[in-house]
């Protein structure tokens, strides 16, 4: 996190924390039963960390998104997200809270006074239901970048997605989601904002209100 963030202030990039479960073996992708005071702990741990590398590394975290199964899990279940949006108030309320339209996450943090980044995903799937496609599947990744660029527009002029099954997904972006680990991902992050640049749509970080 030091590294990632003295980098970040070198080059005028936010930063915002990314909490997950406590599971390195599955690097935070595996669904896993945890009480809502654990998840409420773990939550809140995390960003106490962030917050005090922050502080010494001299930058002002400005969001937060929950990482992985954590984030998924937290889309669908209402009390997963009303613990997660309350760690996020009791630590700092003034963070962004990146979170899906309409999603349990998203209303969890409206109801605690949070501001609300809408997320879409450039490099992954989506079905029907408006949920990701997922990571089980051997479909779940989208990694052609043009593809993604043309989709990404779309989604952010129509507020449309095309799902694997074929059916249009209504969808809110304000932030895009781009996996670090997918493979190849610094060329598809260059092609993806080359292109989103061509056709003028303004990259900034979200704005703390």
């Amino acid at each position: 996190m030091h590294a990632a963030m003295t980098t970040a202030k070198k080059h005028g990039v936010a930063v915002g924390a990314h909490p997950s479960f406590f599971d390195r073996e599955n690097f935070g992708r595996k669904e896993l039963k945890i009480s809502t005071p654990e998840i409420f702990d773990a939550v809140a741990y995390q960003l106490g960390v962030f917050q005090a590398i922050a502080s010494a590394v001299g930058v002002q975290p400005n969001h937060v998104k929950p990482h992985g199964a954590l984030y998924n899990m937290a889309v669908r279940d209402q009390e997963l997200a009303d613990s997660i949006a309350r760690a996020i108030e009791s630590v700092d309320p003034q963070l962004i809270l990146f979170a899906p339209d309409k999603s349990e996450l998203a209303r969890a943090g409206d109801a605690h006074g949070l501001q609300i980044a809408r997320e879409i995903f450039a490099d992954r799937n989506y079905l029907n239901d408006g949920w990701l496609v997922p990571r089980t599947r051997p479909d779940a990744l989208l990694r052609d970048p043009n593809e993604a660029a043309q989709r990404v527009l779309r989604m952010l002029r129509e507020g449309k997605v095309r799902s694997v099954e074929g059916g249009d997904v209504d969808v809110r972006g304000e932030t895009i989601c781009l996996h670090g680990d997918t493979p190849g991902a610094v060329e598809f992050a260059r092609e993806l904002r080359s292109q989103l640049d061509h056709e003028g749509v303004k990259i900034r970080a979200p704005q703390r209100e």
